[in-house]
């Protein structure tokens, strides 16, 4: 009878013991995925001149649209810059991102070309969703310490015209010298440009390879693995100096 009763103590334990690896597996797999698809939601979606200009920016009538774009103008408020890469974060498909305001910069035009632009981001102010994240990208991987700024410098003329009715937006190629950590490369890459009543407004995104820049990969021990290149994405509003 004793006998018994300890075999199917050991089939129950034996059974307990297969539900609780299951669990744990399920735990595993299952809980990054429902943490990151659901609890931490969606990463934003890319900078671009379909988000809403700031206030002060529309118009559409004849003064407007004759308004010269000749002169110098200074990056203002509403300008967002940062990086968005793809990394396996606890063994689920996710998409860092992060963001600053702290942008500067300025843009020169006469008649109709773009002679020259410049926009410089602070790097420590850079944040996103995951302070572990935000501490290896400002120590390990952009040692924002010894290089505070990332910076873009327009080395090509870009041509305007016809210069494009207020509101319509238009592609163009920029070429020019990026410098992140302390490395600096020519780089050339697409930009969308809105002319407003008020302001020019420029988004786009430069592919990152971050060897070529001497940045470490930002994959982190076994918790998150990263492909080896990102894009570093911009949205500029320019106002008149």
């Amino acid at each position: 009878m004793s006998s018994h009763r300890h075999r199917r103590d050991r089939r129950n334990w034996l059974r307990w013991g297969l539900v609780a690896a299951g669990v744990v597996v399920v735990l595993a797999v299952g809980g990054p995925f429902v943490y990151i698809h659901f609890f931490a939601g969606s990463a934003p979606a890319p900078l671009s001149l379909s988000d809403p200009p700031s206030s002060g920016a529309a118009g559409s009538g004849p003064s407007a649209a004759d308004t010269p774009v000749a002169g110098t103008w200074t990056v203002a408020a509403g300008s967002r810059a940062g990086y968005r890469v793809n990394e396996v974060l606890l063994g689920q498909d996710n998409v860092a991102v992060g963001r600053t305001s702290s942008v500067a910069g300025h843009l020169t035009i006469r008649q109709t070309t773009v002679t020259g632009g410049a926009f410089t981001v602070k790097m420590a102010t850079i944040h996103s969703d995951k302070t572990r994240r935000d501490a290896q990208f400002a120590g390990r991987i952009m040692d924002v310490a010894t290089f505070p700024t990332g910076t873009f410098t327009l080395t090509r003329d870009i041509g305007l015209a016809p210069v494009p009715v207020t509101g319509k937006v238009i592609t163009y190629r920029a070429t020019g010298n990026l410098t992140l950590h302390g490395h600096t490369r020519q780089v050339t890459f697409s930009l969308s440009a809105q002319r407003t009543a008020s302001q020019i407004r420029v988004s786009g995104s430069i592919p990152v390879t971050f060897a070529d820049w001497g940045i470490p990969n930002p994959s982190f021990a076994s918790v998150v693995t990263t492909q080896d290149h990102g894009q570093l994405e911009f949205l500029l509003v320019f106002r008149r100096a």
